[in-house]
């Protein structure tokens, strides 16, 4: 059983990593507001391709909580019923948790595809946490890690239903991306504690300081990262595409962000060195 409840939370994370990397995509084209509300998109569980289907149609069904735009707006349908010839607003009401209102199909789909990925991580995840339960009695953890790593799940769906209500605000969106490391960081305690032999390694007191304190660095720069990214897309806003000025009064993260890059650089490879140097034995840890 422990082998296979490993193997699940294998599946779990390479799922996992593959929302992040779909959640970098989301953030690096622009995608966020790409499905405006949630948990569906634009009111339907398989998003629109064309903004026909976003757009008043006459004698036409409509199913309640779907979306149109009307007049740079979102209106929701407020029950099931049959369109007449003209829009009757008295069958719509505003959507009320932002006012962005504009359907870019790219960003529709790329965004869809981060929400999907993030749904499908969540079945190993309930699949691994029911299997924990026949290893209490041998690994009481493992229940207790598993059951967190659900409600974590959860929070974090909520989390991004808050980024979205609230067109993106800076700091959810950091919140966001650290969860998502915290819950990456589980499923790897969980992949090593489930090993079934275990490979010798040397102690260094000053290996382990130096690999813990570039561990803090690392969340620090994905930190910084996420604000520095806010600080450009704030700039796009105000100057357009114009790259050479995006930067030419940044803000102290920037130089903060770009510090630490190099020092953290500098760790890891010290780390590298010293691995080697004194035979370690960390060259080739598997999971």
């Amino acid at each position: 059983m422990k082998t296979k409840f490993r193997k699940t939370v294998k599946v779990a994370l390479v799922l996992i990593y593959l929302v992040i990397i779909a959640g970098a995509v989301v953030r690096m084209t622009g995608s966020g507001m790409g499905c405006p509300d949630w948990p569906k998109c634009f009111g339907y569980y398989i998003p629109p391709t064309e903004i026909t289907e976003l757009q008043f149609k006459p004698n036409h069904d409509y199913k309640k909580g779907v979306v149109i735009i009307v007049d740079d707006a979102l209106q929701v349908s407020k029950g099931d019923f049959t369109s007449k010839e003209n829009l009757n607003l008295s069958n719509w009401e505003p959507y009320t948790a932002h006012d962005y209102a504009t359907f870019n199909p790219l960003h529709t789909w790329v965004e869809y595809i981060n929400r999907l990925l993030g749904a499908l991580a969540g079945i190993p995840i309930l699949i691994f946490t029911i299997m924990s339960i026949w290893l209490w009695k041998d690994k009481k953890r493992f229940l207790m890690l598993s059951i967190f790593t659900v409600f974590a799940m959860g929070f974090q769906a909520w989390l991004g239903k808050t980024v979205v209500d609230s067109n993106l605000a800076p700091y959810k969106i950091t919140i966001h991306m650290v969860m998502a490391l915290v819950i990456v960081a589980v499923l790897l305690y969980l992949i090593f504690e489930a090993k079934t032999s275990y490979k010798n390694q040397k102690f260094d007191k000053l290996f382990k300081i130096v690999l813990i304190g570039a561990t803090v660095l690392t969340l620090i720069q994905i930190i910084l990262g996420t604000q520095v990214r806010q600080y450009v897309d704030e700039q796009i806003k105000s100057i357009g595409y114009l790259k050479s000025l995006w930067l030419e009064n940044p803000e102290i993260d920037f130089y903060i962000h770009r510090t630490l890059s190099i020092i953290v650089l500098l760790l890891n490879l010290w780390l590298f060195q010293r691995n080697q140097k004194l035979i370690l034995g960390y060259n080739k840890l598997k999971l």
